[in-house]
């Protein structure tokens, strides 16, 4: 009962959101010291370690084709792509209440961390809303094309990373990691 508990698709939704209620019960009972600045941070954080969970899913399957966990995450692969998703709208969400003029939003577009961040959440919309057992059954071969955009979605958001970080170390590092992650899915797809 506890086995089949934990691997449910609710228990999984639970775990995810845990980070977010943090995040949240953090900003609204104590704003002076936790803040924007870590409300936009953590949102982004979790957004790109999702987003980069998702991707290392295929690389992870092909290097232990022969364990059964890796059924269980190709399942759920959608999941922490939907869950990334949901972390970057909230992302947006922190930023919006923050600045709550649509003339200051419309202003700072034209700063280049700003507009790539817009551009990745854009390509990561049409993702979360087909990230569903429908979607898939009804655009069949274009589903898996559709999802292809996940590669400069996720491009576009380590971009919009690098540009925004005060201190853009973190994010290198992270994106020494995707580009890892893809190198490593690529050379064991060729095999």
């Amino acid at each position: 009962m506890l086995y089949s508990l934990a691997r449910s698709r609710p228990f999984l939704w639970l775990i995810l959101a845990l980070p977010g209620v943090w995040i949240m019960w953090r900003w609204t009972l104590t704003p002076d010291e936790y803040g924007y600045g870590h409300a936009i941070g953590d949102t982004g954080d979790w957004a790109a370690w999702l987003l980069m969970a998702t991707m290392a899913v295929t690389p992870v399957r092909l290097m232990f084709k022969r364990a059964g966990w890796t059924n269980w995450l190709m399942r759920r692969r959608r999941d922490l792509g939907v869950a990334s998703f949901v972390y970057a709208a909230g992302h947006t969400t922190v930023y919006l209440v923050r600045k709550a003029s649509p003339e200051l939003v419309f202003a700072e577009m034209q700063t280049p961390y700003i507009l790539v961040g817009w551009f990745a959440l854009a390509l990561f919309l049409p993702l979360a809303i087909t990230s569903n057992d429908a979607s898939v059954r009804r655009l069949k071969r274009s589903w898996k094309s559709l999802h292809r955009l996940v590669y400069p979605a996720a491009i576009l958001t380590f971009l919009h990373w690098v540009w925004s970080a005060f201190d853009p170390t973190t994010a290198w590092i992270h994106v020494g990691i995707l580009a890892a992650i893809e190198i490593v899915r690529l050379i064991l797809q060729r095999r």
